[in-house]
């Protein structure tokens, strides 16, 4: 039996050990805000925080999540939206949405290191990130405007 932390709820699991936290967390969680792209960590539509920082839930199994504390888009603010989601809806980020929660989630972990990145810094950590529409200069804004509201 693992035991694995979701969301600040304690969790037991005892499925397969290789199921991919990606599927962990929509079918048997139910928390849907995290989005199946590639399968094979190329794209970041499925990233989640495994302890504070960002991973790939698709090739990250619940094995290698046990005893870790893994943060979905779902509960990164427990008042309101997070100052990202707040600077995306301002600086009207999403085209078509489908990348947007993966794309919060490694802004997040991306300010946590840097809390005032450059424009490299910014295009460097939010790289394996991939937007379909093209929306990495309203990205690239909204992460440095939340830099901005975090002093």
């Amino acid at each position: 039996m693992m035991q694995i932390k979701v969301n600040d709820v304690a969790r037991s699991f005892d499925g397969d050990p290789n199921l991919p936290l990606l599927w962990y967390l929509r079918d048997v969680l139910g928390l849907t805000g995290t989005k199946f792209g590639c399968g094979m960590a190329l794209c970041g539509a499925c990233t989640v925080h495994q302890d504070g920082k960002a991973i790939r839930s698709c090739v990250t199994s619940v094995s290698a999540a046990a005893g870790k504390e893994i943060t979905t888009i779902e509960a990164i603010s427990k008042n309101g939206l997070h100052v990202v989601q707040q600077k995306w809806i301002e600086y009207n980020v999403p085209q078509c949405g489908y990348c947007q929660s993966g794309q919060i989630m490694q802004a997040i972990s991306l300010l946590k290191e840097k809390p005032r990145p450059s424009d490299e810094d910014i295009d460097g950590g939010m790289s394996g990130n991939i937007c379909r529409c093209g929306t990495y200069q309203r990205i690239r804004a909204a992460i440095k405007a939340a830099a901005g509201e975090q002093a």
